[in-house]
């Protein structure tokens, strides 16, 4: 869930002060890219065509650092707390870079700043296949949204679904959190998502030394 947050509050600063592109929905950056086309948008086509080849390459970064998932794998992999730490690495980066700028980037730094974001996300979005879980995502939620969906209107209960929920919740509470940071106080839009991806890495690496 704090992963969904993490992305929920990324998308929503991506969306609002880096471009107007997305940092994780790529389905949502292709349709802009669409009407880009449509519009001869230049500067939204380059936010969106960029943000794509960032999070892809950051995707491929993820699946490389974080491996596959094998017999006698822990509830934990040590190789995705290493994905998400090079994640809170690039996460850092753009939050030094919105500091430097007083959080109001010009567009060629804030293009920078959201293709540094959408690499970020892509590293989380790949980095928690390792789990080896269907289905899993904290990125890419539509198909959790479907899921759902079809498992209660199945009979199944609330509670057979609540993890699924939970993210859900997770990524519309970052993105509503996110969106107000950059209204009312941008200077500290960044703080929700180093705190809350800084927390998984730490908890993570406690949990890894303990075992």
């Amino acid at each position: 869930m704090t992963l969904a947050v993490v992305s929920g509050a990324t998308d929503a600063i991506g969306l609002l002060a880096l471009g107007g592109a997305f940092t994780s929905v790529m389905t949502g950056n292709l349709v802009l890219l669409g009407v880009s086309a449509s519009s001869a948008d230049g500067v939204l086509a380059v936010a969106a065509g960029g943000a794509i080849l960032a999070f892809c390459a950051g995707a491929a970064l993820g699946a490389r650092l974080a491996g596959n998932p094998v017999p006698g794998d822990r509830i934990w992999p040590r190789a995705v707390t290493v994905g998400l730490a090079v994640e809170l690495a690039f996460i850092s980066a753009y939050a030094v870079g919105w500091w430097v700028t007083g959080g109001s980037p010009d567009d060629a730094v804030a293009l920078v700043l959201l293709l540094c974001t959408a690499l970020a996300l892509g590293i989380q979005s790949s980095t928690v296949q390792r789990f080896g879980v269907s289905g899993m995502s904290t990125t890419y939620l539509t198909g959790t949204l479907t899921t759902v969906v079809i498992r209660l209107a199945s009979g199944r209960s609330v509670r057979e679904v609540w993890h699924s929920i939970e993210i859900l919740l997770g990524l519309v509470a970052g993105a509503a959190a996110g969106g107000l940071l950059i209204l009312v106080a941008p200077l500290f839009a960044p703080v929700l998502q180093l705190v809350a991806l800084g927390g998984v890495v730490l908890v993570a690496a406690a949990v890894a030394h303990r075992m």
